[in-house]
């Protein structure tokens, strides 16, 4: 770009370049870090995705829903500890903030605990069954509930 006569910087325009006598020439890299974005806010970032993060409600059910849900509870029961599979859909509540997930755990029920209205899975997994919305597996099939 030519440089128009009479401008403000025709003083300094044909000057050497500055180099200067006590620091060393820096490198493009060198020079480049100086302009690297850095997090001024360290775990804003990670707040804000959090905060995105979607979560489920957790779904009431009906009284014929729960009715149903108790009567394959007792199917289960009979069955428990044997190598009958099942599958359970579930609430599991999230720990950082409202809502949850809903998980489906497909697996052998090694116990239902009555006192604590827990699911002991026999891979160790416990299920509290105030969460549970679904069941399903061979147990089932033909059965009218």
């Amino acid at each position: 770009y030519p440089m128009q006569k009479n401008s403000q910087y025709d003083d300094i325009i044909d000057l050497p370049h500055h180099v200067s006598p006590n620091r060393p020439h820096m490198s493009a890299l060198e020079r480049a870090a100086q302009f690297a974005p850095f997090a001024a806010l360290s775990g804003y970032g990670d707040a804000v995705n959090e905060t995105a993060r979607l979560t489920d409600r957790r779904l009431e059910l009906d009284e014929y829903a729960k009715e149903e849900l108790n009567q394959q509870l007792q199917i289960i029961a009979n069955y428990a500890g044997d190598s009958t599979k099942v599958s359970i859909i579930y609430f599991r509540p999230d720990t950082k903030k409202a809502g949850g997930e809903y998980v489906t755990l497909t697996g052998c029920v090694k116990k239902i605990d009555e006192y604590e209205r827990t699911v002991l899975m026999q891979s160790g997994e416990k299920i509290s069954i105030d969460e549970i919305i679904s069941l399903d597996g061979d147990l089932f099939r033909g059965i009218q509930t």
